[in-house]
């Protein structure tokens, strides 16, 4: 069965929605700071922490990362029910560990980029918005 997690874009987040595009950029970046950290230690980091390619169908709903390695297969990145305002994040059937390691790597860090509420595989919530 397949399992979904949520970043929910809310007041006092960065920004009050993320179109799909700027949310693919948010990963190129993701990947560039880890290929500089690879650089700085000599070792190939951003194919170990994004061993991903973004792939995209026709339909501008949802894409997904397809896995460059036997380890890892897919994650699929779309906007939820309430639009630009959520992303849901979908580990399909056939996902591997890694690829559910790898998905909470990547909500927490966009979370943390967004400001936004993030509510984990698990079920748990992630508050990186400032509440008062």
């Amino acid at each position: 069965m397949s399992q979904s997690a949520f970043i929910k874009l809310v007041q006092g987040s960065a920004v009050n929605e993320l179109p799909l595009d700027e949310l693919k950029e948010k990963l190129l970046h993701y990947r560039e700071q880890t290929a500089l950290t690879g650089t700085q230690l000599d070792w190939d980091y951003a194919n170990a922490a994004f061993p991903y390619t973004i792939e995209s169908k026709q339909d501008d709903r949802w894409f997904y990362l397809q896995g460059t390695n036997p380890g890892y297969k897919y994650i699929v990145f779309g906007n939820g029910a309430e639009g630009p305002s959520t992303i849901q994040v979908v580990l399909p059937d056939g996902s591997t560990h890694g690829d559910k390691a790898k998905a909470n790597e990547l909500c927490k860090y966009l979370a943390k980029q967004l400001l936004a509420e993030l509510t984990m595989f698990n079920g748990r919530t992630i508050y990186y918005n400032p509440r008062k």
